[in-house]
């Protein structure tokens, strides 16, 4: 299916992030994932890892990034780079929300917490 209305598609929620796959198995893409999100002001996503990269750009909102400890803040109009099968975390520190586009070199993508054990999401049943 090469155009993907992304208003259509299932949206799923974690507290304070929404999340659609608006490219993966279901739209014929094989070997990555491509998620839209959006992190609620104050809101963060689980700490976690994946043994894929994952480039996220941010299109609106601003906030914080720790990799394995370290935290970086950053702004609209920025690309986050999460190395292979690190602990990270995305914390929305600004007023309003957060929109992203995510790309994740691996499909079905498989999150774990940062001690390794499966992290089962809501939007790895569809």
């Amino acid at each position: 299916m090469p155009v993907v209305e992304n208003s259509k598609l299932q949206e799923h929620a974690l507290p304070g992030l929404k999340h659609r796959t608006v490219g993966g198995k279901a739209a014929g893409v094989g070997t990555m994932e491509v998620w839209q999100q959006t992190i609620a002001a104050g809101a963060a996503t689980p700490v976690h890892r994946h043994a894929c990269e994952e480039v996220i750009v941010i299109l609106t909102g601003s906030g914080t990034l720790t990799i394995e400890g370290k935290t970086t803040a950053f702004g609209p109009n920025s690309t986050l780079i999460i190395p292979n099968d690190v602990v990270h975390q995305i914390v929305n520190t600004g007023a309003d929300d957060m929109d992203i586009i995510a790309s994740l070199t691996m499909s079905p993508v498989r999150v774990r917490t940062a001690e390794g054990a499966p992290m089962p999401l809501p939007w790895d049943q569809s």
